[in-house]
């Protein structure tokens, strides 16, 4: 039985080839990516809207609050764990530049940047040690950031993750892409189309690929591995666990949901999203949701135009009120069946990965 191969993103070397993916908003802090992180994969805080949501304060004094408690977050995982923690920040947050500044700032050994082509994050956090790594779906987008990284800063990426159609949250595809598996992109083919790029860009410095969206299994690690990727990020599995930030209702939904229930939407951020088909959802179609909007947390958000808020929504999943939130979920969210403990999943992927090598 062949053993999981070392993930190294620039010095930095990680046993096991697994990256929590960042999970918004408040759903991966400090306590899920420390217990990632100390069974030798890379744990993940999420930096969307850390410091919530609050009717009182500008966006200034919100960017403030995240600041301060992204901070705090990355203090306490490093005070639970020597190993690899990343920060997910998403570039169509309105203060997406200053929490990447932050990020490096509070210790963090990666940026991973989504929902958007960070084409400006070399720029941002000059000067130290963290490494950087881009979300992209294609492999023409891989091509486009890795040229313009290169011209703008002589930069290649450290490592760059390749988000397929079958993950959570928020989606770099069409809706038409979407809307029937038979036709939907393979996570195959994309990640074999960004490997082929990485090679392209890699002659001085290997850019490891990360495949995401829908893996779940050790078998689909060892799938992605043989396409010629260097490890993985994983979500979904990680939620139900006891270690997970989020509440015990929002774990016990993906516990309890079914295929059925696993719908695609169209969130305010203008990005197709996928997530759990509850009654908010089925009320905010009917355009049947009064908000607010606080201040412009995201860039591609019109609040005049947006059924809900989604910033609200994903707050008040992460606090267990489900009744008035958006529950994000990838494509394999109803395999889950109980909640366990991190070490398990990990114990459980690097097993079964190992045994299809």
């Amino acid at each position: 039985m062949a053993k999981l191969p070392e993930l190294n993103i620039g010095d930095l070397k990680i046993p096991v080839p697994i990256i929590q993916g960042g999970m918004g908003v408040r759903i991966s802090l400090s306590r899920l990516a420390a217990a990632v992180a100390a069974e030798g994969g890379v744990g993940t805080i999420s930096a969307a809207l850390i410091g919530g949501l609050k009717s009182n304060l500008t966006l200034d004094d919100s960017t403030i609050a995240d600041i301060k408690e992204l901070t705090e977050q990355l203090r306490k995982a490093s005070s639970l764990t020597t190993g690899v923690i990343a920060v997910n920040v998403m570039v169509a947050l309105t203060n997406y530049c200053a929490l990447v500044k932050a990020s490096a700032a509070g210790g963090a050994h990666i940026v991973v940047a989504g929902a958007g082509l960070p084409l400006n994050l070399p720029e941002l956090v000059k000067e130290t040690k963290t490494k950087l790594v881009p979300i992209v779906s294609s492999g023409r987008a891989a091509d486009l950031l890795c040229r313009t990284w290169i011209k703008k800063y002589n930069y290649v990426p450290d490592a760059i993750i390749v988000e397929g159609p079958k993950a959570g949250g928020h989606l770099g595809f069409h809706f038409e892409e979407l809307e029937n598996e038979s036709t939907m992109p393979k996570l195959a083919n994309i990640v074999s189309d960004v490997v082929k790029v990485a090679v392209k860009y890699g002659a001085k410095k290997k850019i490891p690929v990360i495949a995401a969206g829908g893996i779940s299994t050790g078998k689909d690690i060892a799938d992605m591995l043989k396409l010629g990727a260097s490890g993985v990020q994983i979500a979904t599995r990680f939620v139900p666990t006891y270690e997970c930030d989020a509440s015990e209702a929002f774990k016990k939904a993906y516990v309890s949901a079914k295929k059925e229930d696993i719908t695609i939407i169209k969130s305010p951020v203008g990005m197709p999203g996928r997530a759990l088909n509850n009654d908010f959802i089925r009320r905010a179609r009917k355009g049947e949701i009064k908000f607010n909007c606080f201040y412009q947390c995201l860039k591609t958000c019109d609040p005049a135009k947006s059924p809900y808020c989604i910033a609200e929504a994903l707050i008040n999943a992460a606090d267990g009120k489900l009744d008035d939130a958006v529950i994000f979920v990838g494509a394999n969210a109803h395999l889950t069946e109980k909640i366990v403990s991190v070490k398990d999943v990990m114990r459980e992927l690097v097993t079964e990965a190992e045994a299809n090598l």
